[in-house]
C-alpha cells in the first residue's frame, strides 16, 4: 500500500475558470445547484496502490455511510504516518462514486488552510459559478451551496479532506450538517477538536501479520519474484507491519535485485541508515522516503506547547522498548534535566523555567496527538509505545556524541526509578525490557571513565531476583567479557562482574563452575584490591558458600568460621556483610547436621539484624524465615508453622505477593503445617501456591519442581490419613 500523500491540486485561472489535472476529472461549469451538473467530481483522487489490501477500517467506513442516519456522518481516519489512511479514504471515495451513491465528490489536499480554501474555491467555481479570482469568497459560496435548502433536489455529497496537519486549519471550513452529506478526514492528529457529536474517529493501525505477508507476496509476485513465506514473515516483522515501509521495501527489492535475506541483514545493521534501504524511485505516487515520513510531524510537535520539548523526548523514547516505556521513566529527574536543556529561555532573565513532571506528560500528549507515539496512562508500566521505524529514523538523525549522551540519560532515568525491592513484577519486567532495548542500541555508551553504568548491574540482579538465575548468569558473563574489553582486567568493575557471574552461575545450578570462577578471581582480587578489601573478603566468603552448596556443608561451616574474624576486624560487628557471614555460618552449620545449633545461632542473630537494619529490611525478613525453618528442623514443626504464619504478612507488605521470598515463606508455612499434623491444610496451601510459582518462576525452576513434588507428597498423606516426614523440605 502506498503512503498518505496524494497529488496536490493546482488551482489557476484558465479561460475564465479553473483548470485541474486528472484523466478521470469531470471538468465543466454550470449554474448553481442545477442537477445537470451532477454527478460531479472535483479534485484528483490518488491512484490505487499496487496490491491494495482490503482492511477492517474500510468496512467501518462503509458501515457508517450505510447506517441511514440523518446527521452529517463525519469520519476522521487518524494514525501514524505510513499506515495507509489516504489509500483507505481513496478506496472508500472511489467505491462510493463508482457505485452511484454520490452526486458530488470533492477531494481536497488539506495539509494547509490555504490548500483547503483553494480546494473549496475550485469546487465553488465548478458547481456554483463562483468567482475564480476570489478564492475565499468562492470557498464560502461552496460551503453555503452544500447546506440543504427547502424544495431543492437533495444532493448526496462526500468531501474528503486529506492529510489535515492542524485542526485549526479547518476552523470555519467544516462542511455543514445535512441529511445527505458526509465528510471524511485523514490526519495524523488525534486532537479532541477534530471529533464531536457529528464526527467520529477511526484509528488506522498497522497491517496484521497476515495482511503484511499477503501484501509482500502479491507485490513481489507481480514482478516475477517469489520468496519463502518464512522470510517474508520475518521481513514484515522487521518493518513493524507498516504499510508504507512494506511498499518501499518491495520497490527496493525489485530495483536492487537483492533477496529478502540480504535486505533483512541491511535493516539489522545499525550502521546502515534507514534512508539507505529506500528505493531511488518511490512507488504509488509517494512523496517522501520512509526515513522522512515523520519529519513534518516531529517539526509540528516541537512547535506545540511546551515548545521545543517534543523532539528531545522522542529521541529518548527512540532508545527504549518500542512495546512499552513506563511513564515514570519519561517523567524522572534525569529526563526533566534533559528536557530543561532544550526549553526556550525566558526574557529578561535569560533562564529557562524548570521542567516539571506535568510538563513531561504534556510533551507525551503532544507526541500522541501527532501519532508519533501511543500514550496510554492507564497502563503505566507500558504507557508509551512507539513504532520501531520511527525509533530507527530518530536514532539515524543523531550525531554519535549526542546519541551516547542520550543513552546515558536514558540509563540514568531507568536507574532512578528502579525500586530496591521489586514488589511489582510487571514493573520489573518493563524496566528489564527497556534496559535490554537500550543496551541493544547503545551498550558502548554505558561504559565510560567511571566504569560500568549501574544500570547494567541492576539488570542482572533483577533477573536473579525474579528467579531467572540462568539469564542472570548469562548477563554477567557478557558484562564481564565486555568490561574486560573496554575497561581492562584490573578495573574494579570488571572484577565485580566476574564475582556476580560466579554467584548466579552457582544459583543456576553450576556450583562447580561458580567455585572455579571464584578460585580464578581470588588471586586478581588479592593483587588489585588487597587482602582486606571488602570485595576480596566476599570472594573468599563466596568460595566457602559454594563449597557447601556443592555438598560439603561441614567444610563450608569451617571455612566461614575462619573468615568471620576477618570481617569483624575490617568491617566491624554491625556491618551488613559481617551479619551476612554469621547468617551463612548458621545456615551451613544446620546443613551439616546441627539443626539445634543453627536455630540457636539465628535466634541470636535476628536481634542484631533488627537493630542494625530495622525489622522490615529484606535481609531481616530472610533471617526470620531461616530461624523458622531451622526451628522446624530442630523438632518444633508447630513452632515453625507459627513463625512462618507471622512472617508471611510482613513479606507480602514489604516485598509484595510475587517476590521469591514471599513465595518461599508460603511454601515454608505449608510444609511445616503438614509436618505438624495437618496434611490436608498443607495440600490446600501448596495447591494454591503452585500456580504462582509457575507464573513467577516458570515450570522448570527448582522451587516450582519442589513445590509440585511436595504437593503430591502431602496429597498422598492426606488421602491415607497418615503423616510421614517429607524427604524434601
Amino acid at each position: 500500500m502506498g503512503g498518505d500523500t496524494p497529488k496536490t491540486i493546482t488551482v489557476h485561472a484558465a479561460h475564465g475558470g479553473v483548470a485541474i489535472g486528472g484523466a478521470d476529472q469531470v471538468n465543466y461549469y454550470a449554474s448553481a445547484r442545477e442537477p445537470a451538473t451532477w454527478p460531479h467530481q472535483v479534485g484528483v483522487i490518488p491512484s490505487r496502490a499496487q496490491s491494495f489490501q482490503h482492511r477492517a477500517e474500510a468496512e467501518r467506513l462503509r458501515a457508517a455511510a450505510d447506517d441511514g442516519g440523518t446527521a452529517v456522518r463525519g469520519q476522521i481516519l487518524t494514525g501514524m504516518g505510513g499506515v495507509g489512511k489516504t489509500q483507505l479514504a481513496a478506496d472508500h471515495a472511489r467505491t462510493a462514486w463508482q457505485d452511484g451513491n454520490l452526486d458530488v465528490l470533492v477531494w481536497v489536499a488539506a495539509s494547509t488552510r490555504p490548500a483547503v480554501v483553494a480546494g473549496y474555491a475550485q469546487a465553488g467555481v465548478e458547481l456554483c459559478v463562483a468567482d475564480p479570482g476570489d478564492p475565499e469568497r468562492a470557498a464560502r459560496t461552496f460551503l453555503a451551496w452544500l447546506a440543504p435548502k427547502a424544495g431543492a433536489r437533495p444532493c448526496r455529497w462526500l468531501i474528503v479532506l486529506d492529510d489535515v496537519a492542524d485542526p485549526g486549519d479547518l476552523r470555519g471550513l467544516w462542511p455543514p450538517a445535512g441529511p445527505y452529506g458526509r465528510t471524511l478526514v485523514t490526519t495524523r492528529r488525534r486532537d479532541a477538536a477534530l471529533t464531536g457529536e457529528e464526527r467520529h474517529r477511526i484509528e488506522v493501525g498497522l497491517f496484521t501479520e497476515a495482511e503484511a505477508v499477503a501484501y509482500l507476496t502479491t507485490s513481489l509476485a507481480a514482478h516475477g519474484r517469489h520468496e519463502p513465506e518464512g522470510g517474508l514473515t520475518a521481513l514484515a516483522a522487521d518493518l513493524g507491519h507498516l504499510p508504507l515501509a512494506l511498499s518501499q521495501a518491495v520497490a527496493y527489492l525489485i530495483d536492487s535485485g537483492e533477496d529478502v535475506a540480504t535486505h533483512r541483514s541491511q535493516l539489522s545493521d545499525r550502521a546502515t541508515p534507514l534512508a539507505d534501504t529506500t528505493p531511488d524511485q518511490l512507488p504509488d505516487e509517494q512523496a517522501r522516503p520512509l526515513a522522512a515520513a515523520w519529519s513534518l510531524s516531529v517539526d509540528r510537535a516541537d512547535s506545540l506547547r511546551p515548545s521545543g520539548l517534543a523532539r528531545p523526548m522522542l529521541r529518548l523514547a527512540a532508545l527504549l522498548d518500542p512495546n512499552g516505556i513506563p511513564q515514570t521513566v519519561l517523567t524522572s529527574e534525569p529526563v526533566l534535566g534533559h528536557l530543561l536543556e532544550h526549553r526556550t529561555r525566558q526574557a529578561p532573565t535569560g533562564e529557562s523555567e524548570p521542567v516539571s513532571p506535568r510538563d513531561a506528560v504534556r510533551v507525551l500528549r503532544v507526541l500522541h496527538r501527532l501519532s508519533l507515539i501511543d500514550h496510554t496512562p492507564a497502563t503505566p508500566h507500558q504507557a508509551v509505545r512507539i513504532h520501531q521505524l520511527i525509533q530507527r529514523a530518530t536514532r539515524d538523525s543523531l550525531a554519535p556524541e549526542r546519541h551516547d549522551r542520550l543513552a546515558r540519560t536514558a540509563a540514568d532515568a531507568l536507574t532512578a526509578v528502579w525500586p530496591d525491592i521489586e514488589r511489582d513484577t510487571s514493573s520489573a519486567r518493563a524496566l528489564r525490557a527497556n534496559t535490554r532495548a537500550l543496551i541493544s542500541h547503545a551498550e558502548k555508551a554505558l561504559f565510560g571513565m567511571d566504569g560500568v553504568h549501574p544500570l547494567l548491574t541492576r539488570l542482572g540482579r533483577s533477573l536473579g531476583a525474579a528467579g531467572q538465575a540462568a539469564a542472570a548468569a548469562a548477563h554477567f558473563r557478557h558484562l564481564a567479557a565486555t568490561a574486560l574489553d573496554r575497561l581492562g582486567s584490573d578495573h574494579p568493575h570488571t572484577l565485580a562482574a566476574r564475582r556476580d557471574h560466579a554467584r548466579w552461575r552457582g544459583m543456576a545450578g553450576d556450583t562447580d563452575g561458580a567455585a572455579a570462577t571464584l578460585a580464578e578471581l581470588l588471586p586478581d582480587d588479592l593483587r588489585v584490591l588487597g587482602p582486606d578489601h571488602i570485595d576480596t573478603l566476599m570472594t573468599r566468603h563466596n568460595i566457602a558458600v559454594w563449597r557447601g552448596t556443592a555438598g560439603d556443608a561441614a567444610g563450608a561451616a569451617t571455612a566461614l568460621a575462619a573468615r568471620l574474624p576477618d570481617f569483624l576486624r575490617t568491617l566491624g560487628p554491625d556491618h551488613p556483610r559481617t551479619l551476612g557471614v554469621r547468617h551463612n555460618l548458621a545456615h551451613w552449620r544446620g546443613e551439616a547436621g546441627d539443626a539445634t545449633g543453627a536455630a540457636a545461632a539465628f535466634t541470636g542473630l535476628l536481634p542484631d539484624y533488627v537493630r542494625v537494619l530495622g525489622p522490615y529490611d529484606s535481609r531481616t525478613l530472610i533471617t526470620r524465615a531461616q530461624l523458622a525453618h531451622w526451628r522446624g528442623m530442630a523438632g518444633d514443626p508447630a513452632g515453625a508453622a507459627t513463625a512462618f504464619g507471622e512472617l508471611l504478612p510482613d513479606d507480602v507488605r514489604v516485598l509484595g505477593p510475587d517476590h521469591v521470598s514471599t513465595l518461599i515463606a508460603r511454601y515454608g508455612l505449608a510444609h511445616w503445617r503438614g509436618e505438624a499434623g495437618d496434611p490436608a491444610g498443607a495440600t490446600a496451601a501448596l495447591a494454591a501456591l503452585l500456580p504462582d510459582f509457575l507464573r513467577v518462576l516458570g515450570p522448570n525452576h527448582p522451587r516450582t519442581l519442589t513445590t509440585g513434588s511436595q504437593l503430591a507428597h502431602w496429597t498422598r498423606q492426606a488421602r491415607n490419613g497418615t503423616v510421614r516426614p517429607s524427604t524434601d523440605p
